[in-house]
């Protein structure tokens, strides 16, 4: 059966209804590392690009949503260990610490991810834009090198990156907004998140002068979970 390539042009087309979501261990296993060995990637999902020959707006796919790509590491400089992150409107810098990947049961690191921004100008009085990147490579204790064509390539050097716009107030371009049905949210004070439960019946007593979060539908919550999908591809 013919494998089917959704990617045309560099930019990816999938079917109506599908969207693409891997989880941080699905793209340093299932995609970074078969593209490192060349093995069978599970989709042609993911082009090859030159990130520091274009600037994030004008890199392939619709840039109102997260976009992945598959690159190399540009040495700055012949003989040393940093990376050329300059394009020709400004470059990219590390935030942060970088982030162990581990698998799903937590006993393996399989990869290290980088959150770099996007700044316009030259370093070190350049803008910061709304522009990230999260920069995934594997994690490797040899100096395992594989051939493209008739080079040898180690393997260090090849990386995927997710760039996406970050909308002012945190929300980042192509996530979806949550709904919660007949339920209203509000930040209380010293940032708590407080459910408001219209639904709740109200069985506070009139006579009683304090009452509790159980009996009046309010629910505080000081804690905001994330959730994950195994699903690379969900429809």
């Amino acid at each position: 059966m013919e494998k089917v390539n959704f990617v045309k042009n560099g930019e990816l087309r999938l079917p109506p209804g599908f969207r693409f979501h891997p989880t941080d261990e699905e793209l340093v296993v299932q995609y970074l590392k078969r593209k490192i060995f060349s093995c069978p990637l599970p989709a042609s999902i993911i082009p090859e690009v030159d990130l520091c020959k274009s600037d994030p707006w004008d890199l392939p796919g619709d840039s109102e949503r997260e976009r992945y790509f598959f690159s190399m590491k540009e040495a700055k400089y012949p003989n040393g260990n940093r990376s050329n992150r300059a394009t020709s409107s400004g470059y990219w810098k590390a935030t942060g610490l970088d982030k162990q990947i581990s698998t799903s049961k937590g006993n393996q690191v399989v990869g290290m991810k980088k959150t770099l921004v996007f700044y316009t100008g030259k370093p070190p009085h350049g803008s910061r834009t709304d522009w990230i990147m999260h920069e995934y490579r594997l994690l490797t204790n040899t100096n395992t090198t594989t051939t493209q064509g008739h080079v040898q390539v180690p393997m260090e050097n090849w990386v995927l990156c997710r760039i996406f716009l970050k909308r002012r107030g945190g929300v980042k371009n192509g996530e979806e907004e949550h709904s919660f049905n007949n339920i209203s949210l509000k930040a209380g004070k010293a940032g708590r998140v407080v459910f408001y439960d219209f639904l709740a019946q109200n069985k506070i007593n009139p006579a009683s002068s304090s009452s509790s979060s159980a009996t009046s539908g309010i629910t505080d919550n000081n804690e905001s979970d994330e959730s994950s999908t195994s699903n690379i591809l969900t429809r």
